[in-house]
């Protein structure tokens, strides 16, 4: 056997050696994708469902959100509604009920004017005070005010 010969030998044997690893790394790969395109399959599998399920807590989700939209637009009429009888209320009765109120307090004080002795009253006056807005005013600031 010449040189070149084993030479030869030697190149097909590492040629046999390359395509053996060749081949195992191809079918390792081939494994893999196998394996990969299973786990895909499977997370498609599960993903629908969660989806399906998602998609219908949101339709459920935008169906409460009109049933609050209707129920906040009933309060906002009702609000408006309640703040228009309240504006007619204070009109229609707040007007008699003030010139009642200040008639009656009218009524009392010439009551008591009435009964008390003219002699008496300037005097008793100068001894009270008048208090007002949790302040005490002197009788003669009182009786400038009033004269």
């Amino acid at each position: 056997m010449s040189g070149g010969e084993v030479a030869g030998i030697l190149v097909a044997v590492f040629w046999a050696i390359l395509v053996s690893f060749l081949a195992v790394v191809l079918v390792r790969l081939a494994q893999t994708l196998k394996a990969t395109t299973k786990l895909v399959a499977d997370v498609t599998d599960q993903a629908v469902p969660l989806l399906a399920d998602a998609s219908s807590a949101v339709r459920s989700a935008q169906t409460q959100l009109d049933r609050v939209d209707a129920i906040a637009s009933d309060v906002q009429e009702v609000t408006s509604n309640a703040s228009a009888l309240s504006t007619t209320v204070a009109s229609t009765f707040g007007g008699p009920l003030v010139k009642v109120a200040a008639f009656g307090y009218g009524v009392r004080r010439a009551i008591g004017r009435k009964g008390a002795a003219p002699a008496e009253a300037p005097a008793a006056r100068e001894g009270r005070r008048t208090v007002i807005v949790g302040r005490t005013v002197p009788s003669a600031r009182r009786s400038k005010r009033k004269g």
